[in-house]
């Protein structure tokens, strides 16, 4: 049973718990990304990143648009996949190029981008494309390309505090990001299954139990919520960059049996389709896979009743300059209970 905020106490209990959910020792909001060559330090490259959080045993919910967007490139690639599947296809000009840009290690086994020439990358981009490699993201980490990792960063050089659980976490899995002062670390996830028309990923980690153990997580509420006065809010990162997190008001506006159309040149374009809320608040660029929560006055905590899914086509401009400055004030989310069932095939009906 949820119920409406209507004491002190109720108030300052969902104050606290706003507190918890952007505090970076109790917080289920973190970020997943693609990362080449996880063992190389010298030569391990960030990509496609994306707002994730947990839902309890390890799954972790985000978006499903970003796995089947195209870079065009890649970073690094084995020797096997590319003269397998590259090199035959290849005349003799455009040999010439991927060699100029793309330099072998053979005592690695792979072939690494040599270049960040926006000219360059377009060349790259251009010949992919006509010999038809996939370069999306789920088919890059199918072949083992990249790999998505859940980025977990601390203040202190510990796994949420706990010394045990972080020598857990080999050498390769651990670093200090100097720019945001963090120590951080990285948990390999698999894709357990994404629901595209819903524009919604689960993920599963790949680590012991002693670490999902430690990471806080979000229950469901699978309420279909109406313009009812819910105090819902989005859990996102802050303003001023991803390590940081806020939590803000955000109100349902109005219901949509969605239509859109995501562009992929390669499987095929596919529909967005579906209930969904159209909602108005803040939402900063990269809010994508955010959770929208509200707080279960039983339970003393907050629960997901829905994820971030797009920006919506109603927006302002700032200082009226429309080229490449907007400031979007809705948004559309995606309520988890239109995956209800087949979310629940993976995760049974009491995770979380």
């Amino acid at each position: 049973m949820f119920l409406h905020l209507n004491s002190e106490e109720d108030n300052r209990d969902a104050s606290q718990a706003k507190m918890t959910l952007i505090d970076e020792q109790s917080s289920p909001l973190h970020r997943i990304m693609w990362i080449y060559n996880i063992e190389d330090p010298h030569r391990r490259t960030f990509e496609n990143n994306i707002s994730a959080f947990h839902i309890g045993d390890g799954y972790f919910l985000s978006v499903a648009h970003n796995l089947r967007i195209q870079p065009g490139f890649f970073r690094s690639i084995d020797l096997d996949t590319y003269q397998s599947e590259i090199l035959p296809k290849l005349d003799g000009a455009q040999n010439r190029m991927m060699e100029q840009y793309y330099h072998t290690d053979e005592y690695a086994g792979k072939k690494f981008l040599a270049t960040n020439d926006p000219n360059a990358l377009h060349s790259i981009s251009a010949i992919l494309k006509q010999k038809r490699f996939d370069t999306r993201w789920v088919t890059m980490a199918e072949k083992g390309i990249c790999s998505p990792h859940l980025i977990f960063q601390f203040r202190e050089d510990k796994f949420y505090g706990d010394e045990q659980v972080s020598k857990l976490f080999p050498d390769a899995l651990r670093l200090y990001d100097a720019d945001a002062h963090k120590h951080t670390f990285l948990v390999p996830v698999d894709l357990v299954e994404a629901y595209y028309a819903e524009d919604i990923a689960l993920y599963k980690i790949d680590a012991p139990k002693e670490v999902i153990d430690k990471i806080p997580f979000l229950p469901i509420d699978y309420r279909f919520l109406e313009e009812d006065g819910s105090k819902l809010y989005c859990l996102q990162s802050s303003p001023s960059g991803p390590t940081g997190r806020m939590i803000n008001q955000a109100r349902i506006e109005g219901l949509l049996d969605h239509f859109g159309i995501f562009q992929d040149d390669v499987q095929g374009n596919y529909l967005f389709e579906g209930y969904r809320y159209l909602i108005q608040g803040y939402f900063r660029f990269g809010s994508s896979g955010a959770p929208y929560v509200i707080y279960d006055t039983v339970k003393g905590r907050y629960v997901v009743n829905a994820i971030q899914s797009e920006a919506s086509g109603i927006q302002l401009s700032i200082k009226n300059d429309r080229e490449g400055n907007f400031q979007y004030v809705n948004a559309i989310a995606s309520p988890l209970s239109i995956i209800r069932e087949r979310l629940e095939r993976h995760i049974g009906q009491s995770a979380g």
